[in-house]
């Protein structure tokens, strides 16, 4: 007997609904190919499974009893999915991590290769690039594994553990004002030409954390995500920009920048490893968590 998964999932959506036409939109059909579904598995076990009348459907007994069976074997086939998506093509662990850009330019380079050398097995890391304020939410409705993020404290809905810090500072050509002072506050800057992007991601939400050091409105000329591009435009005067720290220090010895500290409180920034349960994480992620963690510590004692 040769019983089809798709007739399967119209049936539950069937019972469940109560109605072929329903289901079809449910499972995405029209309510012809449904019908032809249900034909053919009751073709196939050789008994009705559906009573179908004016008002919709009623399962048989027959039905009734398929239809547990039915939800049973379709929970069965998508933990094999699952467990599936959980390996490689080569059968070795796969693991899916978000991070913000910060952290996969500054922190993972060094630490991926540090752990990947003491692994005996083969792992694959697939790295989602995201911002920090999405991150938590991202690892528990697409269920990754692990997130990195930065915040002003952990977010809730998740397991986070203190990663590591950085700061973030301005960037200016050789010569300007400012190089002149070891440390500003932003406001100082102010009335110079500034390039985005910002902590946060956005001005508007840079603002909320950071508006409340300003005693003035700033000039941001123009917005450029990319550290290189906006580094580029700062070297030919365009105007001045905020980065984090060991990204800036890339660039300023290639370029002829200079970079200056900046005072403020919202520069320093902490960053969060988190998942949504360590208790439940699969041996491979568990060990990668572990190994994030035991080095933030080493590193940040």
């Amino acid at each position: 007997m040769n019983i089809d998964l798709d007739a399967l999932r119209t049936l539950v959506a069937a019972i469940e609904e109560r109605s072929l036409a329903r289901a079809a939109e449910r499972e995405g059909l029209v309510t012809s190919a449904a019908s032809k579904r249900i034909t053919e598995l009751e073709r196939s076990l050789g008994t009705t499974v559906l009573q179908r009348h004016n008002r919709g459907v009623l399962p048989t007994p027959a039905g009734s009893a398929l239809y547990y069976r039915a939800k049973a074997i379709l929970g069965q086939m998508a933990g094999l999915t699952s467990f599936a998506e959980d390996f490689a093509s080569d059968g070795s662990p796969k693991i899916q991590l978000a991070a913000n850009r910060s952290a996969i330019i500054l922190f993972l380079p060094r630490e991926l290769k540090l752990y990947q050398e003491r692994q005996s097995q083969r792992l694959r890391v697939d790295l989602l690039e995201a911002y920090s304020s999405d991150i938590p939410r991202l690892v528990v409705e697409k269920n990754l594994d692990l997130g990195i993020y930065h915040a002003v404290g952990p977010a809730p809905g998740v397991h986070s553990l203190p990663y590591h810090r950085d700061r973030v500072v301005l960037v200016v050509p050789n010569g300007h004002p400012l190089q002149r002072e070891s440390a500003v506050h932003l406001d100082q800057a102010r009335e110079f030409d500034l390039l985005g992007y910002f902590p946060r991601h956005s001005f508007e939400s840079f603002m909320e954390l950071a508006g409340h050091s300003l005693t003035g409105p700033l000039n941001v000329k123009i917005q450029v995500s990319n550290y290189e591009a906006r580094c580029k435009m700062i070297r030919e005067g365009l105007g001045i920009g905020i980065m984090p720290e060991g990204i800036a220090d890339t660039y300023t010895a290639q370029m002829g920048l200079a970079k200056v500290v900046l005072k403020d409180g919202w520069a320093l920034r902490q960053f969060y490893l988190c998942v949504r349960d360590p208790e439940i994480l699969r041996p491979s992620s568990r060990s990668l968590f572990d190994f994030f963690a035991q080095q933030a510590a080493l590193q940040n004692p």
